[in-house]
């Protein structure tokens, strides 16, 4: 396994090697890439470890964390660009592809079965979130760009796609906990993981669902009727959408608001969590259904 392992990883790491140079290059000490740096060194020095010792996991876990942390970086830079017209489309496809590159080694070292194991759920939750925070962003921003809306309608569609499918990704790495199972003091804390619910992340999640949704139908119109479930060991492609599920918005996003307005009002309530958004949301779902 950490033969497989460290052949899949070696061509990868000059690359990474490079790109981090240049983003220092321009970013001077961002604390992110510097951050990076220290982990590819790591990963580097594990590289020149007798292959028998080394744990495979270790290196797939280091290599998620450089690749999470560069990742960082330019996702902030895409942000205060304002996600530039000419060159943001193509920078979000590049890095939507490097956070998938640590599921495709854990495939190419032949642990496919093994993906939970070896990376951990929060590290997998961790790239399932970035990728479908990044769409999410991306799509918030050129949605308010009626022109290029008007001439890339499917485009839009499949980022709004394909950014739902990461997220509803990330929440399901991690199985609800069975309260007759485990017993807790917090009556409040035991509802939220009964309903999968681990972190404000994954209520945010649901809230970021459930506007891409409405995005969808807003814009791009309600989808053919059909199933929505996710394959989870998709590898997703911005141009070319490989999840063979097409998403009912409507019915998704209704879902989503619903249990997130339920948590917001109920385990979380007073913790100031808005939900007069989702509630409009769903108000107009209930229109564009009837």
């Amino acid at each position: 396994m950490a033969d497989a392992a460290v052949t899949a990883l070696r061509p990868r790491l000059a690359g990474l090697g490079r790109r981090l140079e240049r983003l220092r290059g321009a970013g001077g000490d961002d604390a992110f890439l510097v951050k990076g740096a220290i982990s590819l060194e790591k990963l580097k020095q594990l590289f020149k470890e007798d292959k028998a010792t080394v744990n495979p996991s270790d290196l797939l876990q280091l290599y998620t964390q450089v690749v999470l942390d560069i990742t960082y970086f330019e996702e902030n830079q895409l942000v205060d660009e304002n996600f530039e017209e000419d060159s943001s489309l193509q920078r979000v496809k590049e890095l939507t592809d490097i956070l998938s590159e640590p599921e495709v080694l854990v495939e190419e070292s032949n642990m496919h079965e093994e993906l939970l194991g070896v990376l951990g759920a929060e590290l997998l939750e961790c790239l399932s979130w970035r990728r479908g925070a990044l769409l999410y962003m991306y799509c918030h921003t050129v949605k308010e760009r009626k022109c290029w809306l008007i001439e890339n309608t499917d485009l839009f569609k499949k980022c709004l796609n394909d950014g739902i499918h990461y997220l509803l990704k990330m929440l399901r790495f991690r199985c609800p906990t069975q309260l007759n199972d485990v017993s807790f003091q917090d009556t409040n804390t035991a509802r939220l993981l009964s309903e999968g619910i681990f972190s404000d992340t994954h209520v945010l999640a649901m809230m970021y669902i459930g506007e891409m949704c409405y995005w969808g139908l807003q814009h791009c119109g309600e989808e053919k009727p059909g199933t929505h479930e996710m394959d989870s060991d998709s590898h997703t492609k911005l141009y070319c959408s490989l999840h063979s599920a097409v998403l009912d918005f409507r019915d998704v996003g209704e879902k989503m608001l619903m249990k997130y307005i339920a948590v917001c009002e109920g385990p979380l309530k007073g913790q100031a969590w808005n939900t007069s958004n989702a509630k409009l949301i769903l108000d107009y779902f209930k229109k564009f259904h009837n």
